[in-house]
Protein backbone atom coordinates (compact mmCIF):
# COMPACT_ATOMS: atom_id res chain seq x y z
CA UNK A 1 0.00 0.00 0.00
CA UNK A 2 1.31 3.40 -1.40
CA UNK A 3 0.36 6.65 0.88
CA UNK A 4 1.34 10.08 1.28
CA UNK A 5 2.38 11.57 4.42
CA UNK A 6 -1.21 13.21 4.25
CA UNK A 7 -2.85 10.19 4.64
CA UNK A 8 -0.82 8.25 6.99
CA UNK A 9 -2.46 9.29 10.46
CA UNK A 10 -5.94 8.29 8.91
CA UNK A 11 -4.04 5.05 8.22
CA UNK A 12 -2.86 4.81 11.31
CA UNK A 13 -6.37 5.47 13.27
CA UNK A 14 -7.16 2.44 11.67
CA UNK A 15 -4.73 0.02 13.60
CA UNK A 16 -0.83 -0.39 12.73
CA UNK A 17 0.79 -2.20 10.04
CA UNK A 18 3.53 -4.29 10.64
CA UNK A 19 6.08 -2.39 8.03
CA UNK A 20 5.93 1.00 7.37
CA UNK A 21 8.66 2.18 4.86
CA UNK A 22 9.19 6.35 4.78
CA UNK A 23 10.67 6.95 1.65
CA UNK A 24 11.86 11.17 0.92
CA UNK A 25 14.58 13.37 1.10
CA UNK A 26 12.32 16.28 3.23
CA UNK A 27 14.05 15.71 6.63
CA UNK A 28 10.53 17.73 7.80
CA UNK A 29 8.72 15.65 6.59
CA UNK A 30 10.20 11.95 7.23
CA UNK A 31 10.77 13.28 10.60
CA UNK A 32 7.26 13.79 11.41
CA UNK A 33 5.69 10.84 9.51
CA UNK A 34 8.67 9.01 11.74
CA UNK A 35 7.14 10.72 15.00
CA UNK A 36 3.48 10.49 14.12
CA UNK A 37 4.07 5.84 13.56
CA UNK A 38 6.11 5.92 16.71
CA UNK A 39 3.79 8.12 18.85
CA UNK A 40 1.09 5.06 17.81
CA UNK A 41 2.91 2.55 18.33
CA UNK A 42 3.89 3.80 22.12
CA UNK A 43 -0.56 4.43 22.25
CA UNK A 44 -0.72 0.69 21.77
CA UNK A 45 1.99 -0.63 23.71
CA UNK A 46 5.08 -0.59 21.91
CA UNK A 47 7.56 -0.02 24.55
CA UNK A 48 10.51 -1.09 23.02
CA UNK A 49 12.43 0.65 20.30
CA UNK A 50 15.48 -0.42 18.85
CA UNK A 51 17.18 2.05 16.37
CA UNK A 52 19.56 0.74 13.89
CA UNK A 53 21.97 2.53 11.19
CA UNK A 54 22.54 0.17 7.98
CA UNK A 55 25.28 2.32 7.14
CA UNK A 56 28.06 0.88 4.85
CA UNK A 57 28.94 -2.86 5.83
CA UNK A 58 26.48 -2.81 7.75
CA UNK A 59 25.66 -6.53 9.27
CA UNK A 60 22.17 -6.69 8.32
CA UNK A 61 21.68 -9.87 10.50
CA UNK A 62 21.64 -7.91 13.13
CA UNK A 63 17.83 -6.76 12.00
CA UNK A 64 16.87 -10.61 12.42
CA UNK A 65 18.65 -11.32 15.41
CA UNK A 66 16.78 -8.09 17.13
CA UNK A 67 13.69 -9.30 15.76
CA UNK A 68 14.41 -12.72 17.92
CA UNK A 69 15.73 -10.94 20.99
CA UNK A 70 12.58 -9.39 22.69
CA UNK A 71 12.86 -7.58 25.82
CA UNK A 72 11.36 -9.89 28.62
CA UNK A 73 9.72 -6.43 29.81
CA UNK A 74 8.23 -5.06 26.38
CA UNK A 75 5.82 -7.53 24.99
CA UNK A 76 5.82 -5.29 21.72
CA UNK A 77 8.78 -3.80 20.04
CA UNK A 78 9.69 -1.35 17.41
CA UNK A 79 12.36 -2.02 14.81
CA UNK A 80 13.51 1.23 13.16
CA UNK A 81 16.35 1.16 10.63
CA UNK A 82 17.89 4.14 8.82
CA UNK A 83 19.46 3.17 5.38
CA UNK A 84 21.08 6.30 3.82
CA UNK A 85 21.81 4.93 0.72
CA UNK A 86 18.43 3.23 0.09
CA UNK A 87 20.44 0.31 -1.48
CA UNK A 88 20.74 -2.66 0.97
CA UNK A 89 22.45 -5.05 -1.54
CA UNK A 90 21.96 -8.71 -1.51
CA UNK A 91 22.02 -9.53 2.10
CA UNK A 92 19.93 -6.59 3.18
CA UNK A 93 17.42 -7.34 0.52
CA UNK A 94 17.60 -11.10 1.92
CA UNK A 95 17.37 -9.82 5.41
CA UNK A 96 14.51 -7.63 4.93
CA UNK A 97 12.21 -10.22 3.06
CA UNK A 98 12.78 -12.37 5.53
CA UNK A 99 11.98 -10.11 8.71
CA UNK A 100 8.40 -9.42 6.43
CA UNK A 101 7.61 -13.09 7.28
CA UNK A 102 7.99 -12.18 11.25
CA UNK A 103 6.27 -8.87 10.98
CA UNK A 104 3.88 -9.10 13.38
CA UNK A 105 0.89 -6.99 15.58
CA UNK A 106 3.91 -7.47 18.03
CA UNK A 107 6.52 -6.45 15.80
CA UNK A 108 7.16 -3.49 13.91
CA UNK A 109 9.21 -2.17 11.04
CA UNK A 110 10.21 1.06 10.41
CA UNK A 111 12.33 1.75 7.63
CA UNK A 112 13.64 5.05 6.71
CA UNK A 113 15.25 5.63 3.13
CA UNK A 114 16.00 8.64 0.99
CA UNK A 115 13.88 8.75 -2.64
CA UNK A 116 13.51 5.54 -3.88
CA UNK A 117 14.01 5.60 -7.86
CA UNK A 118 11.57 3.36 -10.46
CA UNK A 119 14.13 0.38 -10.15
CA UNK A 120 14.12 0.86 -6.07
CA UNK A 121 10.39 0.82 -5.91
CA UNK A 122 10.05 -1.74 -8.91
CA UNK A 123 12.80 -4.16 -6.46
CA UNK A 124 11.70 -7.36 -4.97
CA UNK A 125 12.43 -6.75 -1.32
CA UNK A 126 10.25 -3.16 -1.73
CA UNK A 127 7.33 -5.14 -3.19
CA UNK A 128 7.41 -7.38 -0.24
CA UNK A 129 7.81 -5.13 2.64
CA UNK A 130 4.71 -3.08 0.72
CA UNK A 131 2.41 -6.54 0.77
CA UNK A 132 3.36 -6.24 4.66
CA UNK A 133 2.28 -2.67 5.57
CA UNK A 134 2.68 0.84 3.97
CA UNK A 135 4.96 2.88 2.09
CA UNK A 136 4.87 6.37 2.96
CA UNK A 137 6.27 8.46 -0.38
CA UNK A 138 7.30 12.22 0.05
CA UNK A 139 8.09 14.09 -2.30
CA UNK A 140 9.39 17.94 -2.16
CA UNK A 141 7.31 20.74 -2.40
CA UNK A 142 8.00 22.93 -5.30
CA UNK A 143 7.98 26.44 -5.24
CA UNK A 144 4.63 27.28 -6.59
CA UNK A 145 3.23 24.46 -4.15
CA UNK A 146 5.46 26.19 -1.02
CA UNK A 147 2.43 29.18 -0.31
CA UNK A 148 -0.23 26.56 -0.43
CA UNK A 149 1.76 24.00 2.03
CA UNK A 150 2.97 27.33 4.25
CA UNK A 151 -0.97 28.09 4.39
CA UNK A 152 -2.13 25.01 5.59
CA UNK A 153 0.76 25.08 7.78
CA UNK A 154 -0.31 28.08 9.19
CA UNK A 155 -4.15 26.95 9.65
CA UNK A 156 -2.66 23.77 11.57
CA UNK A 157 -1.17 26.31 14.30
CA UNK A 158 -4.37 27.63 14.60
CA UNK A 159 -3.59 30.82 12.50
CA UNK A 160 -4.95 32.51 9.52
CA UNK A 161 -2.62 34.42 7.10
CA UNK A 162 -3.11 37.40 4.63
CA UNK A 163 -1.74 35.87 0.90
CA UNK A 164 0.95 38.80 0.43
CA UNK A 165 2.31 37.65 3.72
CA UNK A 166 2.12 34.05 3.31
CA UNK A 167 3.78 34.95 -0.15
CA UNK A 168 6.60 37.35 1.63
CA UNK A 169 7.29 33.69 3.90
CA UNK A 170 7.67 31.58 0.84
CA UNK A 171 9.93 33.65 -0.85
CA UNK A 172 12.07 34.03 2.25
CA UNK A 173 12.58 30.61 3.40
CA UNK A 174 13.53 29.54 -0.53
CA UNK A 175 12.03 25.98 -0.46
CA UNK A 176 13.28 25.30 3.11
CA UNK A 177 10.17 23.42 4.90
CA UNK A 178 11.80 23.29 8.27
CA UNK A 179 12.82 27.21 7.86
CA UNK A 180 9.13 27.73 7.78
CA UNK A 181 7.62 26.11 9.92
CA UNK A 182 10.07 27.18 12.52
CA UNK A 183 9.24 30.60 11.02
CA UNK A 184 5.32 29.85 11.63
CA UNK A 185 5.76 29.10 15.30
CA UNK A 186 7.87 31.98 15.89
CA UNK A 187 5.10 34.14 14.57
CA UNK A 188 2.29 32.12 16.52
CA UNK A 189 4.48 33.59 19.65
CA UNK A 190 4.55 37.07 17.74
CA UNK A 191 0.66 36.92 17.05
CA UNK A 192 -2.14 38.28 19.38
CA UNK A 193 -5.73 37.71 17.47
CA UNK A 194 -5.04 34.83 15.17
CA UNK A 195 -3.87 36.73 11.71
CA UNK A 196 -0.73 36.88 10.22
CA UNK A 197 -0.21 40.47 8.59
CA UNK A 198 2.71 41.17 6.72
CA UNK A 199 3.26 44.26 9.45
CA UNK A 200 3.55 41.00 11.42
CA UNK A 201 5.72 39.34 9.28
CA UNK A 202 8.38 42.65 9.14
CA UNK A 203 8.19 42.57 12.90
CA UNK A 204 9.33 38.86 12.84
CA UNK A 205 11.83 40.25 10.93
CA UNK A 206 13.37 43.09 12.97
CA UNK A 207 13.05 40.74 15.86
CA UNK A 208 14.85 37.69 13.97
CA UNK A 209 18.29 36.96 14.21
CA UNK A 210 21.12 38.87 13.08
CA UNK A 211 22.45 36.17 11.17
CA UNK A 212 20.78 33.60 8.44
CA UNK A 213 22.05 30.79 6.24
CA UNK A 214 21.43 32.97 3.17
CA UNK A 215 23.99 35.13 4.61
CA UNK A 216 26.52 32.53 5.22
CA UNK A 217 25.93 31.01 1.67
CA UNK A 218 26.92 34.13 0.75
CA UNK A 219 30.01 34.91 2.36
CA UNK A 220 31.16 31.40 1.73
CA UNK A 221 30.61 31.43 -2.16
CA UNK A 222 32.51 34.71 -1.97
CA UNK A 223 35.66 32.66 -0.57
CA UNK A 224 35.36 35.15 2.85
CA UNK A 225 36.19 31.99 4.95
CA UNK A 226 36.42 34.39 8.48
CA UNK A 227 33.01 36.19 7.64
CA UNK A 228 31.63 32.45 7.05
CA UNK A 229 32.37 31.06 10.06
CA UNK A 230 31.54 34.04 12.14
CA UNK A 231 28.29 33.77 10.79
CA UNK A 232 27.81 30.02 11.57
CA UNK A 233 28.98 30.17 15.25
CA UNK A 234 26.16 33.26 15.14
CA UNK A 235 23.78 30.81 13.55
CA UNK A 236 24.30 28.06 16.42
CA UNK A 237 24.44 31.13 19.66
CA UNK A 238 21.18 31.99 18.45
CA UNK A 239 19.90 28.41 18.69
CA UNK A 240 19.28 27.42 15.33
CA UNK A 241 19.24 23.46 14.35
CA UNK A 242 21.95 21.79 12.55
CA UNK A 243 19.68 20.16 9.99
CA UNK A 244 19.07 23.79 8.19
CA UNK A 245 22.53 24.86 8.00
CA UNK A 246 23.29 21.55 6.51
CA UNK A 247 20.16 21.81 4.13
CA UNK A 248 21.56 25.49 2.62
CA UNK A 249 25.21 24.05 2.41
CA UNK A 250 24.37 20.78 0.58
CA UNK A 251 21.68 22.63 -1.62
CA UNK A 252 24.12 24.85 -2.84
CA UNK A 253 26.90 22.41 -3.50
CA UNK A 254 24.58 20.77 -5.56
CA UNK A 255 23.17 23.57 -7.28
CA UNK A 256 27.29 24.35 -7.85
CA UNK A 257 27.34 21.39 -9.71
CA UNK A 258 24.55 21.74 -12.33
CA UNK A 259 25.75 25.12 -13.08
CA UNK A 260 28.93 23.68 -14.07
CA UNK A 261 27.44 21.18 -15.86
CA UNK A 262 25.12 23.82 -17.80
CA UNK A 263 27.72 25.97 -18.61
CA UNK A 264 29.66 23.03 -20.18
CA UNK A 265 26.96 22.57 -22.39
CA UNK A 266 27.22 26.49 -23.42
CA UNK A 267 24.94 28.05 -21.29
CA UNK A 268 25.64 31.25 -20.00
CA UNK A 269 25.85 32.61 -16.43
CA UNK A 270 23.25 35.16 -16.52
CA UNK A 271 20.51 33.34 -17.64
CA UNK A 272 21.17 29.89 -14.91
CA UNK A 273 21.48 32.59 -12.69
CA UNK A 274 18.74 35.21 -12.03
CA UNK A 275 19.51 37.37 -9.40
CA UNK A 276 22.39 40.27 -10.55
CA UNK A 277 24.13 40.62 -7.16
CA UNK A 278 24.51 36.64 -6.40
CA UNK A 279 26.47 36.05 -10.03
CA UNK A 280 29.60 37.06 -8.85
CA UNK A 281 29.53 35.20 -5.76
CA UNK A 282 28.73 32.39 -7.70
CA UNK A 283 31.06 33.09 -10.03
CA UNK A 284 33.86 33.37 -7.50
CA UNK A 285 33.05 29.81 -6.25
CA UNK A 286 32.88 28.35 -9.65
CA UNK A 287 36.40 30.07 -10.57
CA UNK A 288 38.38 27.64 -7.17
CA UNK A 289 36.13 24.78 -6.82
CA UNK A 290 35.54 21.38 -9.17
CA UNK A 291 33.19 19.09 -9.45
CA UNK A 292 35.18 16.52 -8.10
CA UNK A 293 35.47 18.68 -4.80
CA UNK A 294 31.71 19.30 -4.83
CA UNK A 295 31.67 15.43 -5.25
CA UNK A 296 33.21 15.29 -1.89
CA UNK A 297 31.89 17.74 -0.09
CA UNK A 298 28.50 16.02 -0.85
CA UNK A 299 30.03 13.27 0.83
CA UNK A 300 31.24 14.65 4.20
CA UNK A 301 27.65 16.18 3.63
CA UNK A 302 26.01 12.73 4.27
CA UNK A 303 28.40 12.23 7.56
CA UNK A 304 27.10 15.51 9.07
CA UNK A 305 23.91 14.52 8.44
CA UNK A 306 24.46 10.56 9.76
CA UNK A 307 26.03 12.63 13.03
CA UNK A 308 22.84 14.80 13.35
CA UNK A 309 20.87 11.86 13.20
CA UNK A 310 23.04 10.01 15.81
CA UNK A 311 24.96 7.14 13.39
CA UNK A 312 28.09 8.64 13.43
CA UNK A 313 28.81 9.42 17.77
CA UNK A 314 32.38 9.90 16.98
CA UNK A 315 31.41 13.60 14.65
CA UNK A 316 29.91 16.60 16.49
CA UNK A 317 27.41 18.22 13.53
CA UNK A 318 27.98 21.63 14.08
CA UNK A 319 32.11 20.52 14.19
CA UNK A 320 31.29 19.10 10.69
CA UNK A 321 29.07 22.42 9.39
CA UNK A 322 32.33 24.50 10.26
CA UNK A 323 34.69 22.04 7.88
CA UNK A 324 31.87 21.89 5.56
CA UNK A 325 31.96 26.01 5.48
CA UNK A 326 35.44 26.31 5.70
CA UNK A 327 35.57 23.74 2.19
CA UNK A 328 33.15 25.89 0.35
CA UNK A 329 34.77 29.07 1.05
CA UNK A 330 38.01 27.64 -0.27
CA UNK A 331 40.27 26.91 3.19
CA UNK A 332 41.35 23.41 3.26
CA UNK A 333 41.56 20.31 0.85
CA UNK A 334 39.04 18.25 0.31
Amino acid sequence: MRINPQQLPQQLRKGLAPVYIISGDEPLLVQESCDQIRAAARQNGFAERELLHAEHNFDWGLLLASAGNMSLFAERKLIEVRAPSGKPGDKGSKALQEFAALASQDLILLLVLPKLDKSQLNSKWVKTLEQHGALVQIWPVSAQEMPHWINQRINAAGLSAEKEAIRILAERVEGNLLAASQEIEKLKLLNSDGTITVELLEQSVTSSARYSVFDLIDRALAGEAEKAIKTLQGLRSEGIEPPVVLWALTREMRSLLELMEKLNQGQQLARLVRIPKRQPLVQNALNRLTPNMLEALLLKARAVDSAIKGGNTHQSPWNGLMELTLNLSGQKSV
